[in-house]
């Protein structure tokens, strides 16, 4: 076999993240037509993403930590083979329960694939090209948020959401082979071990820098998981309207997942993070003022995508620079922090919306995002010292 195109590395990674995101999100868009043939109910179906998020968060860092023995490149490859046999699982299914064993499944796989991604991708580039390696890498999996739900929902509703779940394994099975041209047998990223999981646990700069990952993330999902009923409520908008809304947020994460990167490369990680926070506790509140014009949600909506979404490929940055000697376990757990974000983010927003109104959400999101920056100020003034 000929070598891997050192040129193709970083594509072939692309597209395995967006293979594994639009298996992730999909599923959003065609929860009705699954909910409705599976004969779940409202709780049931609520348990597609929760069922995901938490298989994720649990088993994405302790399996980088078993499997730490593997080639980076059969690693990938295998886990990117139980995310298509999970597709199939769930295409298949006839009940509730498989289903959710399924999503369950495909946790699993994708929570192997994207830590190592990130290892590969770092240990590919000099540390000066570290950032636009990972954005670039990443890049897929951006997509896919962009693209996903929608293209989902299409594909659903035409042909049957099943039709998407064979994709996803089509897709997967593109991605393993992918992963066998293209990524070098012996690449030299750190494999995950399990006692470097409870090293990392026990490692108290580890888990301050990756402290700042769950604050960032909630701060968004304060916002945007009531997104919809605050344009349909405040601004008058129907579907037209929210799609636009949902078009420009999706440009405005492929945007900032670009322009992140580069900036992570040209003044470092930390600066770059507290960029993208600043910039995001001056932009929400302006959610909690609407009725505005149109333009200025729209304007508001591009910046606050660009900086909020672009914040993952530069904590991956930070988190390498500060542990490197276990980057690809500190890596999982920085994607399991994620989930966990999303989830006290939606917990919070659920909170004030109940007690204080919708109005109350752009607040919200901007006080917690007041929060991550403070974590980030004292976390790098404690990491300095040390």
């Amino acid at each position: 076999m000929a070598s891997p195109s050192p040129r193709l590395l970083i594509p072939a990674l692309s597209f395995a993240n967006f293979t594994i995101g639009v298996g992730a999100f999909m599923v959003i868009g065609v929860l009705a037509p699954v909910a409705a043939e599976l004969r779940m109910s409202e709780a049931e179906a609520g348990l597609v993403m929760t069922v995901y998020a938490v298989a994720y968060a649990i088993g994405s860092p302790l399996l980088v930590a078993l499997t730490g023995g593997l080639r980076r490149r059969d690693l990938l490859a295998g886990a990117l083979l139980l995310f298509a046999v999970a597709a199939v699982v769930i295409a298949l299914a006839e009940s509730a329960g498989v289903l959710l064993f399924g999503r369950a499944l495909a946790a699993l796989g994708a929570g192997i694939v994207s830590p190592v991604i990130a290892a590969v991708a770092a240990a590919s580039v000099a540390p000066e090209a570290r950032g636009r390696a990972l954005a670039a890498a990443f890049f897929g999996f951006t997509l896919a948020q962009v693209m996903g739900i929608p293209l989902g929902a299409w594909v659903g509703y035409t042909f049957g959401w099943r039709v998407d779940f064979w994709a996803v394994a089509a897709l997967s099975l593109l991605a393993a082979a992918g992963a066998m041209r293209f990524v070098p047998a012996n690449v030299s990223a750190e494999p995950g071990r399990l006692s470097a999981l409870f090293a990392t646990l026990m490692d108290r700069r580890a888990m301050l820098a990756l402290s700042f990952t769950p604050l960032f993330v909630g701060a968004a999902y304060v916002f945007y998981t009531f997104a919809t009923p605050i344009l349909e409520t405040r601004m008058g908008m129907g579907r037209e309207g929210v799609s636009l809304f949902l078009f420009v947020t999706g440009a405005g994460a492929v945007a900032g997942n670009l322009i992140s990167g580069r900036l992570a490369d040209r003044i470092g990680p930390a600066w770059t993070l507290g960029a993208l926070s600043v910039v995001t506790i001056l932009v929400t509140p302006i959610f909690s003022l609407l009725p505005v014009p149109p333009l200025l949600l729209y304007g508001a909506t591009f910046l606050w995508s660009v900086f909020g979404w672009g914040f993952f490929a530069v904590q991956q940055n930070r988190l390498i620079a500060a542990v490197p000697e276990r980057a690809t376990v500190v890596l999982s757990l920085n994607s399991a922090l994620l989930y966990l974000g999303v989830s006290l983010g939606s917990a919070a927003g659920s909170g004030l919306a109940a007690g204080f109104g919708l109005d109350a959400l752009g607040w919200g999101a901007a006080a917690v995002a007041a929060a991550a920056l403070l974590n980030l100020v004292l976390v790098e003034r404690a990491l300095r010292r040390r």
